[in-house]
């Protein structure tokens, strides 16, 4: 029997990702360390962990934003390593560092690698020169002359879009359709990238009229092996936000996907990535725009574990232990169609917030049926974090069985005692555009737009 990766790690997150890499944990017979704050004494990850160490009150801040906190708890533990999960500190350069410098193993890249991607603008720059390929724009940070900035929107030709270099989680944007408008655009997301991100750059990218937000996983070693596995099509959003997402992209011809994919390899090598990570691009008229790179897990990520069948959180651990991988690209098949989507405890239609005591929880199952999620009957579903409960995910031969599939489980989901999102994901998968595939990233509020005037004329 092969000895396992590590003895113990330190799980560094909260909710259903925390429950998610325990679980990966035990089956690789991995003793495992909770780490949680006050309101998070009774989640299902904590009262199955091996180990459990509270870390600090409610607020994130002061608790899984703690560094030396969560550090600290390694200590005292004696964890190997720890995960960061998705969120948090994730794609926290300072933190990966400190972890090292600690003596213990950062489940994911390089802090180096975090840094170089987590700069939209030396993000972009090392991608154009592993030939991937990129949204016009600037070559760089937005200067401070006036002239320069109104030139090089007029050669890109409006709209165009400012983005904040440190921005994230659709965080730091801001569309500007007229000449008029652009210097006060710029300013104003000056301001609140400095606010937000701590880092005031901007750049400048052509926006893209009706995109697909499609993103391309990959896994590397830190042997100068790397495999991409798939992509997915992420496009159902709100506010920049997914809220579901499915594998693979429907009618995207699957060579333009492989040179892509292909691309994003070579990218790896190139900036020596360890570990899970993501490329997300714009598609529009059959060309492929990247945007940035994920270095980390995704919410996302159990659509390519249906198709691939790959555990990419057990991944994660054995390349961050110094493993090889042990397939190569020619393994990697994919089989049939998945779809996820994304349980939020909050209205469905007005996205408030639905923080309470669930009094009433039964998940769905059968064949193709998968259900992330760290909520019970009796869990009360704290007001001081992210409003995601759990993913629901559906694998089935084609994409018309995924969405039948998926259609069925909503229709068995019941969770009592708050509001979610569960009956607009039903509306979904009945709405004709979807269910052709294809959509833009701008589809979905348009479709809550058309809804809300109905329903407001219907009155």
């Amino acid at each position: 029997m092969q000895a396992p990766p590590f003895k113990k790690v330190l799980i560094a997150n909260r909710g259903e990702i925390a429950l998610r890499v325990l679980r990966a944990c035990r089956e690789l017979g991995i003793r495992t360390v909770a780490v949680h704050s006050e309101a998070d004494r009774e989640a299902k990850n904590v009262l199955l962990a091996d180990e459990s160490v509270c870390i600090g009150p409610a607020p994130s801040a002061q608790s899984y934003l703690n560094i030396p906190a969560i550090i600290a708890a390694a200590e005292v533990t004696d964890a190997e390593a720890i995960h960061p999960g998705y969120g948090f500190l994730s794609e926290n350069a300072d933190f990966a560092q400190r972890v090292e410098a600690s003596g213990f193993v950062f489940i994911g890249p390089r802090p180096e690698t975090i840094r170089l991607m987590g700069d939209k603008v030396s993000a972009k720059a090392a991608m154009k020169e592993a030939g991937v390929p990129c949204v016009p724009g600037s070559d760089g940070a937005l200067p401070e002359d006036p002239d320069t900035i109104l030139a090089l929107a007029r050669r890109i030709g409006y709209p165009v879009i400012i983005k904040a270099a440190g921005g994230g989680g659709g965080r730091g944007m801001r569309v500007v359709h007229t000449e008029a408008a652009l210097l006060n655009a710029v300013a104003m997301t000056r301001t609140e990238a400095q606010a937000a991100f701590g880092n005031p750059t901007v750049y400048l990218e052509k926006y893209l009229e009706r995109p697909r937000h499609i993103e391309i996983q990959v896994l590397a070693d830190e042997h100068g092996h790397a495999v991409w596995l798939g992509e997915r099509d992420c496009s159902m959003q709100r506010r920049h936000q997914k809220i579901l997402e499915e594998a693979p992209a429907p009618g995207i011809d699957r060579k333009k996907i492989a040179a892509l994919g292909e691309r994003c390899v070579d990218a790896c090598r190139r900036i020596g990535y360890r570990g899970a990570g993501t490329f997300e691009f714009l598609y529009e008229n059959g060309e492929f725009y990247f945007i940035e790179m994920n270095t980390r897990i995704q919410v996302e990520h159990p659509v390519t574990e249906m198709i691939t069948g790959i555990d990419l959180v057990q991944a994660q651990i054995r390349v961050a232990a110094g493993e090889k991988l042990w397939f190569r690209q020619k393994d990697v098949v994919l089989r049939g169609h998945a779809i996820e989507c994304r349980i939020n405890a909050e209205d469905p239609y007005k996205f408030t917030p639905s923080p309470g005591l669930i009094t009433h929880w039964h998940p769905p199952g059968g064949p193709g049926v998968r259900v992330d999620s760290h909520v019970y009957t009796g869990y009360r579903v704290p007001p001081h974090y992210d409003s995601l409960i759990g993913k629901l995910i559906a694998h089935a031969d084609t994409r018309e069985g995924a969405i039948a599939k998926m259609r069925g489980a909503l229709q068995e989901l019941v969770i009592d005692g708050i509001h979610t999102n569960a009956p607009l994901h039903f509306e979904l998968m009945n709405d004709g555009p979807f269910r052709d595939g294809g959509v833009s990233i701008h589809y979905l509020e348009q479709w809550l737009e058309a809804r809300r005037t109905a329903a407001e004329r219907s009155r």
